[in-house]
């Protein structure tokens, strides 16, 4: 049984490791051209993602629930009780994911260069982005995330040949 506990707290420790963060990268998206446009923060809102179902916690309570209902009597009493054990530890897994899974996020509305508006909704990062902050938004395959804009200082921008 306390086997099956921690089994069920490992499964939803690695479905918590699910990030928007714009702090984290998909291992697929390293070393892969990203497109990046200027845009100016007009809002921040804090929202909250809601969790994944993705059907694992249901799947794993209802074992669990179902192989402990199932050592307890006799029998029959124990073939009921392991399939009202596996209904229960079905929701209840279900539950733990989901609330596992949820995460703290902000919705950035940005004001595009050339006016267009658009939301993005991200998890909180390590950058707090306020109204009128310059902002970049990095788009690399189809997912898009927002950061502070670099400053650039003149010195830093490197010497263009003349021709």
């Amino acid at each position: 049984m306390k086997k099956t506990i921690a089994l069920l707290a490992i499964i939803g420790t690695l479905a918590g490791c699910s990030t928007t963060s714009p702090d984290v990268i998909q291992r697929g998206d390293a070393q892969r051209l990203s497109q990046v446009q200027d845009a100016t923060v007009l809002s921040v809102r804090p929202v909250t993602v809601d969790g994944s179902q993705s059907g694992a916690g249901a799947a794993t309570g209802a074992i669990v629930g179902g192989v402990a209902g199932s050592t307890v009597g006799g029998n029959k009493t124990g073939a009921v009780v392991g399939v009202l054990g596996a209904v229960a530890g079905a929701v209840v897994g279900n539950t733990v994911e989901r609330f596992s899974t949820k995460e703290e996020a902000v919705e950035v509305l940005i004001q595009m260069r050339n006016g267009d508006r658009r939301a993005i909704v991200q998890a909180k990062g390590n950058e707090t982005l306020l109204a009128g902050d310059p902002v970049i938004l990095v788009t690399t395959g189809g997912k898009t995330r927002v950061i502070k804009a670099p400053v650039v200082t003149p010195s830093a921008v490197p010497a263009q040949p003349k021709s």
